[in-house]
């Protein structure tokens, strides 16, 4: 597992895994991964379709637990503690509640941190903004391209200034210009609050964006540069 130096809380340990596998029944989809995320991080994890990135991502966030191996967040807590406020996730499929608009879509993860109303709906209308979508904050998920709505869900992931941002395909609906834009906004939050970011992507474009490069193939973790 590659060693890494933490040099006060910007450099914070919030995921260490080691030899984490998960089986969905005889299939397995992930094969004795070990990694570190650290603050600041900015993580492309390439690899084909069912290559396990998908798989990797859920474990990383806590939303599945490892059938092997261990996983630790040493700076955020226990997985219980995690979501909805210190890591943040953008799925590859389609994740809006269909009754909520794109602004209270956006607004609910600071609603259930028990943010009050009108500040929760001013800060989802930045982040709405800040992704071109203020035009759209009143429409439904159904009114939406996809595209469209897949930029509220990022908007959604960013309104809690989380620590940790796990996205999964986040540009797969997009075209070029708004895949760069996207990434151009994920980056500048990250910056901002110190957050770590990890993309899972086929994109080599997309990765280009990152400082680092972990490569996924039949399960199996690898990296550039970095021995894991």
């Amino acid at each position: 597992m590659a060693e890494r130096v933490a040099s006060g809380p910007l450099a914070a340990e919030l995921v260490v895994a080691e030899g984490l596998s998960h089986r969905y029944g005889q299939t397995v989809a992930l094969a004795f991964a070990s990694c570190v995320v650290v603050r600041r991080d900015r993580i492309a994890l390439l690899g084909r379709s069912g290559s396990g990135k998908s798989t990797l991502l859920h474990l990383l966030g806590g939303l599945t637990p490892p059938t092997g191996g261990q996983i630790r967040w040493p700076a955020l807590g226990s997985a219980e503690t995690l979501r909805p406020g210190q890591v943040s996730f953008v799925f590859q499929a389609q994740s809006l509640l269909a009754p909520l608009t794109a602004l209270e879509n956006v607004a609910l993860p600071l609603l259930l941190l028990g943010v009050e109303r009108g500040s929760a709906l001013l800060r989802a209308a930045y982040q709405l903004e800040r992704l071109g979508l203020d035009t759209v904050q009143h429409q439904l998920p159904e009114e939406l391209s996809g595209g469209q709505a897949q930029r509220v869900a990022v908007a959604r992931a960013l309104v809690t200034d989380p620590l940790l941002i796990l996205a999964d395909e986040p540009t797969g609906q997009l075209d070029s210009h708004n895949a760069q834009h996207l990434m151009d906004v994920l980056c500048s939050a990250c910056e901002q609050s110190g957050a770590a970011l990890v993309v899972a992507t086929h994109d080599p474009a997309i990765a280009q964006r990152l400082t680092q490069v972990w490569q996924m193939s039949r399960g199996v973790l690898g990296a550039d540069g970095v021995a894991i």
